[in-house]
């Protein structure tokens, strides 16, 4: 009987002691840091990956594999200059930084289209990926609003190297995981009304626009600007994007007298606005000037002697650092061209920015891996203050707004632009 006693007491024992075996330890949490917050140190005594605190989850990279970030940037049809040239910027960004935390980083590349229904597209892309922590993009402001809802509710920080539309910074509409190291087309239009009245004498002008968030935005701040400054718009027309016939619209703007017509859309529209404009009576000798949508070679090759005298505002690129110097060698040497529109540079600070954000967050967990939560993430890119970028100071406002902003005016010369006026907010 004692024997039989001691046998299940021992028995006993033994069941006790694989149940214990079979509970592990709770795994650690960062210290010092709170839900959300960006102060992520995890515990250095364990091996266990960090448990997500973040108040909208977290993606883990496993050691040895890569950070996964995306651009969403025009890289195909009449637009893929604009964006081309920002996503040379983004890599070129990832060949200079190599590694984060001892992690590569991959880079998924989609193509907004420069459309609503593109920047739809990429943002459902880039979101049915769960690995992919941030993005830069879009090209398009008519892209950047359907794809900022997008990536916002699936908690994925977006910077834009392009967007300039006012709309998507305005505190009534802007997605509260939306950046952007572009100029807000405050600035532009404002710049561009400043130009024209003051320094060319401008009284009278017509503005035409494409219904798009950028040309509408931007032709409409130009409109209000040049307005009280104390001249007179004769004339506020829309254009189809991709009309092929512009001289009834022109014609109707000829009947108005403008001095000047501003047209701040994409290379198609404005390539056919420039050439036409020539050909309609009244319009002979009519200032013209269009904005950043048509800076590039495209334009001048579409657009032809027809583009000659004409005025363009967008992005001073007189940065002048020797970031910048390394920069076009390495775009020259990868790409074997000069750059080929005006937001490389933007897209570069983009890049990092997003890159500083996530050194800045990330918990390095014993075995390797990475832990990065999405708010925290979101949180430390909207913080970004006084960073040393080619465009400038970038300085994040409360509304997404992190550009450094100089504006330049340039005049299409010997069928090149020469930049001849610089504009900037004190």
């Amino acid at each position: 009987m004692r024997q039989s006693k001691m046998a299940s007491i021992l028995a006993l024992l033994m069941v006790a002691a694989m149940l214990l075996a079979a509970c592990p330890a709770p795994a650690p949490v960062p210290t010092g840091g709170s839900e959300g917050s960006s102060d992520t140190t995890a515990d250095s005594g364990s091996e266990e990956a960090t448990s997500c605190t973040d108040a909208i989850g977290c993606v883990e990279v496993p050691a040895g594999e890569p950070i996964h970030i995306a651009s969403a940037l025009v890289v195909t049809g009449p637009n893929e200059q604009l964006g081309l040239d920002s996503q040379y910027g983004v890599e070129i960004a990832l060949d200079f930084r190599g590694e984060v935390l001892g992690h590569t980083v991959d880079l998924q590349a989609e193509d907004d289209g420069c459309s609503a229904e593109g920047g739809q597209t990429a943002g459902q892309k880039i979101v049915s990926n769960p690995d992919i922590v941030g993005v830069i993009g879009t090209s398009c402001s008519g892209a950047g609003v359907p794809m900022s809802q997008i990536v916002c509710d699936a908690g994925i920080v977006m910077i834009s190297p392009s967007n300039t539309a006012p709309v998507l910074t305005d505190p009534a509409s802007r997605q509260p995981c939306y950046f952007r190291t572009a100029h807000n087309d405050k600035i532009q239009g404002a710049a561009m009304a400043n130009y024209a009245f003051n320094e060319l004498g401008v009284t009278k002008a017509a503005a035409i626009h494409d219904g798009d968030p950028y040309t509408e935005g931007l032709a409409s701040v130009f409109r209000d600007a040049f307005t009280e400054l104390g001249g007179e718009i004769v004339a506020f027309e829309a254009e189809a994007a991709d009309a092929t016939n512009v001289q009834p619209i022109l014609t109707s703007v000829a009947a108005a007298g403008p001095e000047m017509i501003y047209y701040p859309v994409f290379i198609p529209l404005g390539s056919l606005i420039t050439k036409t404009a020539k050909e309609v009576d009244g319009l002979q000798d009519v200032i013209l000037a269009a904005a950043d949508g048509v800076q590039s070679p495209d334009f001048l090759e579409n657009a032809g002697a027809a583009a000659e005298g004409m005025y363009v505002s967008g992005p001073d690129l007189s940065f002048g650092n020797e970031t910048y110097d390394k920069f076009l060698a390495a775009y020259k040497d990868k790409y074997g061209t000069d750059p080929l529109s005006v937001f490389h540079a933007h897209a570069f600070d983009a890049t990092n920015m997003l890159l500083n954000a996530i050194e800045a967050v990330a918990v390095q967990n014993d075995d390797g891996s990475l832990t990065i939560g999405r708010q925290a993430l979101i949180d430390a890119v909207g913080a970004t203050s006084g960073m040393d970028g080619i465009t400038g100071t970038i300085t994040c406002d409360e509304n997404g707004d992190c550009a450094d902003p100089k504006i330049s005016v340039s005049q299409v010369q010997d069928g090149a632009f020469v930049a001849i006026w610089q504009y900037s907010v004190e």
